[in-house]
């Protein structure tokens, strides 16, 4: 059923998209299927970007709300969860959109890995449609034809580090796991909320094993700072030994992820970081949450005028 509904459907697409180019070039291909994929998923992806946004908003408020709280635990975990209930806002959305990759990652590599052990299968593996078409025809009389590189440059079926034949690195692949890698660190660090004075996980760990009650806050601060670096991570050992197809695909979804991100955002991170910097507890009075206070307006001509009456 894997193979059916989720394997074949995303096999067909690459190919079709691979027989339609100009010059039918193999990374060409997975470049634009990439960018395809991203924008069918868009609703999903706006919807988590608005989360994320609503998020970063949120960290004046947040850091009021443990001011007031003065220290108990409690009533600042209730306070927050009452804060997001209240926006709307799912804390650990972000995770959404890696969750639904997967399949899409899975279903791209078995289906990649069947044309690596065979370049046939690009049309025996193919809906009937798809093999009518003209360059699918060509490839099915003649499997050479088939260009599996990205521009002539790096061949797409060679993993960076080889498992077996101690072929040692291939450079050009390592390039591209590398920068799937520092893309997908930009693309998570541009979604969490940074918080300066945030505590470490390990740190909060430590505490929590001395016996002192770990603040809500700073743990999904940590945790998020964590998965800054561990998705990155994760996406280098794991794409480093397989075709680097894959490694292409998620740089192109970490830069396309990227732009959609920069977009809908909007505000400049810096100065939303300022604002949190600059909530004090002097916003806070007999354990009320104050707004902060706005420069008055400057009065017109008119104003001055009738002060002076």
């Amino acid at each position: 059923m894997f193979t059916t509904f989720i394997v074949q459907p995303i096999f067909n697409l690459l190919v079709l998209i691979y027989a339609l180019i100009p010059g039918h070039n193999f990374g060409l291909a997975i470049i634009l299927f990439t960018v395809l994929v991203r924008l069918l998923m868009w609703p999903l992806v706006k919807k988590q970007l608005h989360q994320a946004k609503a998020m970063r908003e949120l960290q004046p408020e947040l850091k009021r709300i443990k001011a007031s709280a003065k220290g108990d635990r409690q009533k600042e975990s209730v306070l927050m969860m009452e804060l997001y209930k209240e926006r709307g806002i799912n804390p650990f959305s972000s995770f959404g959109l890696v969750l639904i990759q997967l399949p899409i990652f899975i279903g791209l590599y078995s289906g990649l890995n069947r044309i690596v052990v065979d370049p046939k299968a690009i049309t025996n593996f193919s809906y009937p449609f798809v093999q009518q078409l003209d360059w699918i025809k060509q490839l099915s009389a003649n499997s050479g034809l088939f260009d599996s590189t990205l521009f002539g440059v790096v061949d797409l079926t060679r993993a960076a580090v080889a498992k077996t034949g101690g072929g040692g690195i291939y450079w050009p692949a390592m390039l591209i796991v590398f920068g799937s890698a520092v893309m997908q660190y930009f693309q998570s660090k541009q979604l969490m909320p940074n918080v300066k004075d945030g505590k470490s996980l390990r740190s909060i760990l430590k505490q929590a094993g001395n016996g002192k009650q770990a603040d809500q806050g700073d743990v999904n601060a940590a945790v998020g700072n964590t998965t800054r670096y561990l998705i990155p991570g994760f996406i280098f050992f794991v794409t480093v030994n397989i075709p680097s197809a894959l490694s292409l695909y998620w740089l192109t979804s970490g830069a396309t992820a990227f732009i959609q991100q920069s977009r809908v955002l909007g505000k400049d991170v810096e100065e939303m970081e300022d604002s949190v910097d600059k909530i004090t507890t002097n916003d806070v009075i007999e354990g009320e949450v104050i707004p902060p206070k706005t420069k008055p307006k400057k009065a017109g001509k008119g104003g001055n005028k009738r002060r002076k009456r």
